[in-house]
């Protein structure tokens, strides 16, 4: 049954992400997350700054890591498959077609008019992001975080992939400091008690 979920989510991720991988994240948010529960929002964050600090299309990274983490190798291949077979068909039947209507204004405003839902769409995603990392992180990091990103990618111009590579380091030797930290702490109280 999980097999046939996968399937059927990474599915209709691929027959409604229309415009790339931008526009598949809060599909895949809603398929992996709110529905089927196969991971948390923590979790989704993570598998969504890993995935775009590589090389690649986000949305069959992100589609290959949750099927391999719901069902191992088979589970990704599945997933991967089911998220590329309706972008593949749809080339295949429609590449002809558009490039006959190209010039038509009626093409032209439907690709006009999916751009602001799409941009909608990542803004929901980015609010309810930073209101789960003002929960339940300390404030004056996410208000840190969104300060330094904002100059990076606005003022700086940096590229983002750079950005995040720059915020995992960071989150790298944080949580390796913090390990070391609670280790040394756990062996300092596992001595007074035997002591």
């Amino acid at each position: 049954m999980e097999y046939w979920n996968l399937f059927l989510g990474f599915f209709r991720i691929g027959i409604l992400g229309y415009g790339g991988g931008p526009t598949m994240i809060p599909l895949v948010h809603a398929e992996a997350v709110q529905k089927y529960n196969w991971m948390t929002d923590e979790e989704f964050t993570d598998v969504l700054a890993m995935g775009n600090a590589l090389p690649g299309p986000i949305a069959t990274k992100m589609a290959g890591y949750i099927g391999y983490k719901v069902k191992g190798t088979i589970g990704a291949f599945i997933a991967i498959l089911a998220m590329v077979i309706p972008v593949l068909a749809a080339m295949i039947l429609l590449l002809g077609l558009i490039y006959k209507l190209k010039d038509s204004g009626i093409v032209g405003g439907m690709t006009h008019g999916v751009q602001p839902v799409i941009g909608v769409m990542m803004a929901v995603m980015a609010y309810e992001f930073f209101l789960k990392s003002w929960k339940s992180w300390v404030k004056s990091r996410t208000i840190g975080w969104t300060v330094v990103s904002l100059i990076a990618l606005v003022l700086l111009n940096l590229n983002p992939g750079l950005l995040i590579g720059i915020a995992l380091a960071y989150a790298f030797i944080e949580s390796t400091y913090l390990l070391k930290k609670r280790k040394k702490k756990q062996a300092g109280s596992d001595r007074g008690i035997s002591a």
